[in-house]
């Protein structure tokens, strides 16, 4: 080296010396370790109070100063909600706080404007974390934030989180409804009171193994003692019927008492219209068509009753009573049916025409009671959970179908067939569970417990048949299917924190017995298999804003009872329905790769591999010319593709949320005619939704969404289904100081969600074009009295077979 370089570095080393800088970071927490976006920081000089700097938290809940002097300074951290937190350090080095962890305050907070502000987003090791608090969207329902929470599709009276059904979850506690039912619950739910909603595609092994996704929806705490209420309700109007749904909630809070009381009621009609082509084929040759005109409405007025009391004993030990109902009684619940269908032949000619009514009335009582025993240890965040669980599930329909058989241009039948179908599905589910959760000091967590569940199911279906007006018992086609199932499953999981690194494995087992008997051919099924259900999850923070994450996990989705059940349930004199009691546990493997920029853009690969999918085919009997939908395992399902979702503020008062996926889905099914031979049916699509958000007025009272989704063509097992366009609207009114909130909105405002659906291989030719009532003029409101700025806590049952209870 030179001299003269060796003088540029003795200056250079002086210089750094008495210009010595230091860098602090840290990372704020509450008490249950999630992290506090937008607290306050600043650092003091001591005795003097004078500020030196200050800054705020990310959403990460992470904080830095660079270029501080080395000295002593006072840190003091702040939160809305929290107590202050303060600490004296003395700088001497580059310093890094790995946990500050802020408590909970428990004071009265009614009087406190709290200003709206946008939903975050905040990604963990094994969830996507939509934080929507005292957001914009908390003057709608629950069900309208999940159209907003990012990775989430609500479209078409169905929830899918990439292509799959997720299992619905309040508190860490499933509900357990059909997926019709689990969105009336929440769209007459107030999201006033939602605090967030974890996303966890790829759930870890405390979650069921049954089902795929996870959304659980994370209601605030009741803070401080008192009364208040809502009521609610909303309007829609189609091009046919209009619908409705209204109802009340109440909070009620002591010092050790708190309850929740919901009730809800959605009468409603709604209406479907099918036009259905079928070509019945014989050697290659089309030897008669059919063309159908379909004409459904479907009259309901489900009332959904939830209740829950706590009961805190001490600091240490607390009791938990849920109660969830739904009450769908025979008065108010009716499906009439009108179809013309028109018979060519071979030459195109018209052969005959028949017309059929087909009218049903229903009944439905579905009666979920939970009990819970929870104790707290002295550790921090220790504890252990008991639950027992009781399901009492009674469904009924009687079936009534006329058909007339008419020569072309005739008004007089000749030929008439009348039948009648009673069915009753009673269901009797009894559980029991076990948790243990213990975190340690090296920023670890250690989950263990067990389960065991017993479930019996009685189906009958009786079937009568008029012969010159006489009704007689249709033998061949009644029966009683019992169905029993015995379950138990155990689960470790641990996580732990490094550095920039956040590591979740865990693994649950479950083994199962089921049996099955007909009563009327006096066979047996029986099927015992036991399934290991690893689950792995690692995420690094690149640095405060980026994260870099991969997952992978194992689920099982068992067959649905009615899925099970051998019946033929004839919808007219030429369609039936029917199950398989040999059906196979459908077992997928899940992978997701990630990588989130900025906070702000993510992108996701993923792949799924599902091994014995149950799938309801289609298939034509080309003989008997019958339609036959058959419950049966395909051999396997692939899907994979590329996400990208992103939250962001474009301008001041508009914010943008864009969803768009990328994939591949095939499905490998078996031909149920033509040897049973493996065909494959496949297609790349896209899906896009993307919503736009705007605040108006300087008080941000008034707000409106405008948004667009769009999916292109899918495969479902041998079918292809059409794209898929729609445009919504809503705008929203605050009023008296955000006490009452009202709505107005379109749905689907070009009436374009409708779709096709087309089947074409070997012998088989049917296409359906499905038309409901998308295009719905809507009104909504919600008034809250009471303290009404209470938090409050809600809690639901936590058991994973009753998404099993099916109906139609």
């Amino acid at each position: 080296m030179q001299p003269k370089h060796l003088v540029y570095l003795f200056f250079l080393n002086s210089l750094l010396i008495f210009s010595q800088s230091y860098h602090l970071k840290g990372r704020v927490l509450d008490e249950k370790n999630v992290p506090i976006a937008f607290a306050n920081v600043v650092l003091e000089i001591p005795e003097s109070n004078k500020i030196s700097c200050g800054t705020t938290t990310n959403e990460k809940g992470y904080f830095e100063f660079n270029d501080l002097k080395g000295k002593s300074y006072v840190l003091k951290i702040s939160f809305l909600g929290y107590d202050d937190f303060e600490k004296r350090i003395e700088l001497d080095k580059d310093l890094v706080i790995e946990t500050i962890t802020l408590i909970e305050k428990t004071e009265n907070l009614d009087g406190v404007v709290v200003t709206a502000k946008r939903p975050t987003i905040r990604r963990m090791v094994d969830r996507l974390v939509f934080n929507v608090e005292n957001s914009t969207l908390s003057n709608n329902n629950v069900l309208d934030v999940l159209k907003h929470t990012p990775g989430v599709i609500v479209s078409g009276g169905s929830i899918s989180v990439k292509n799959a059904t997720p299992v619905v979850y309040i508190n860490d506690r499933r509900v357990h409804l059909s997926m019709e039912e689990v969105q009336q619950l929440l769209e007459a739910t107030p999201a006033n009171n939602i605090k967030s909603i974890e996303v966890i595609t790829n759930p870890p092994a405390k979650y069921e193994a049954e089902g795929g996704a996870v959304l659980n929806i994370k209601t605030s705490k009741n803070i401080i003692s008192g009364y208040h209420g809502s009521i609610f309700g909303n309007f829609k109007q189609g091009p046919e019927f209009p619908k409705y749904s209204f109802g009340t909630s109440h909070f009620f809070k002591t010092k050790k008492l708190s309850t929740y009381i919901n009730y809800n009621i959605s009468p409603k009609k709604n209406y479907r219209n099918n036009l259905e082509d079928i070509n019945f084929i014989n050697n290659n040759t089309i030897t008669s068509s059919w063309n159908t005109d379909l004409r459904r409405t479907h009259k309901s007025a489900n009332q959904n009753m939830s209740a829950t009391i706590n009961y805190d004993f001490n600091d240490f030990n607390s009791l938990n009573f849920s109660a969830n109902t739904l009450f769908a009684p025979r008065k108010v619940s009716k499906i009439a049916s009108n179809s013309l269908t028109k018979v060519f032949g071979a030459n195109k000619a018209l052969d005959s025409t028949f017309r059929t009514f087909n009218n049903s009335v229903l009944e439905k009582f579905n009666l979920a009671f939970s009990l819970g025993y929870t104790h707290k240890f002295k550790n921090e965040g220790e504890k252990i959970s008991v639950d027992v669980h009781h399901t009492n599930y009674d469904y009924s329909d009687f079936q009534d179908v006329n058909t007339g058989y008419f020569l072309p241009n005739a008004n007089t039948s000749f030929r008439d067939n009348k039948f009648q179908t009673f069915s009753e599905q009673n269901i009797e589910l009894i559980t029991g569970q076990i948790d243990y959760k213990l975190p340690t000091s090296d920023n670890s967590l250690f989950e263990a417990g067990s389960k065991i569940s017993k479930i019996d199911s009685d189906n009958i279906l009786n079937q009568f048949v008029f012969e010159n007006g006489i009704k007689t018992d249709d033998l061949e086609n009644s029966d009683t299917f019992l169905y029993n199932e015995m379950n138990y499953a155990g689960y470790l999981s641990f996580e732990t924190k490094w550095e920039n690194w956040n590591l979740k494995a865990g693994l649950r087992v479950e083994h199962t017995e089921t049996e099955g008997r007909s009563l009327s051919t006096n066979t047996l099924s029986n099927n015992s298999y036991t399934n290991l259900f690893p689950s792995f999850y690692i995420l690094n923070s690149l640095n405060s804003d980026d994260d870099l994450y991969f997952s992978y996990n194992k689920r099982i989705y068992r067959p649905r009872y009615r899925q099970l059940n051998p019946f033929k349930y004839f919808l007219n004199d030429n369609a039936f329905v029917t199950g398989d009691p040999n059906l196979l546990p459908e077992i997928d493997d899940n992978f997701i790769l990630g990588y989130t920029i900025n906070d702000t853009y993510t992108f996701e690969l993923y792949y799924r591999y599902e091994k014995n999918p149950t799938l309801e085919l289609p298939f034509l009997d080309n003989d008997s010319r019958i339609l036959k939908h058959t419950f049966t395992n395909i051999d396997n399902n692939v899907s994979y593709g590329l996400d990208f979702t992103t939250y962001t503020e474009i301008v001041k008062d508009w914010n943008l949320y864009i969803l768009s996926s990328f994939f591949y889905y095939e499905n490998n099914f078996f031909a149920l005619e033509g040897n049973n031979e493996l065909l494959k049916n496949d297609k790349w699509s896209v899906y896009a939704n993307i919503i736009n958000y705007f605040s108006f007025l300087e008080d941000k009272s008034l707000t409106a969404d405008l948004s667009v989704d769009f999916i292109g063509p899918v495969v479902i097992g041998p079918s292809d289904i059409s794209s898929r366009l729609g445009v919504y609207i809503n705008v929203n009114k605050t009023l008296w100081k955000n006490r009452a909130s009202i709505s107005i909105g379109v749905q689907d405002i070009f009436n374009t969600r409708s779709y096709t659906q087309t089947t074409k291989y070997a012998n088989q030719d049917l296409f359906i074009a499905s038309n409901f009532e998308t295009r719905l003029f809507t009104f909504g409101f919600n008034y809250k009295f009471g303290n009404y700025r209470l938090k409050e806590k809600k809690e639901t049952i936590d058991l994973n077979e009753r998404d099993r209870l099916e109906k139609d």
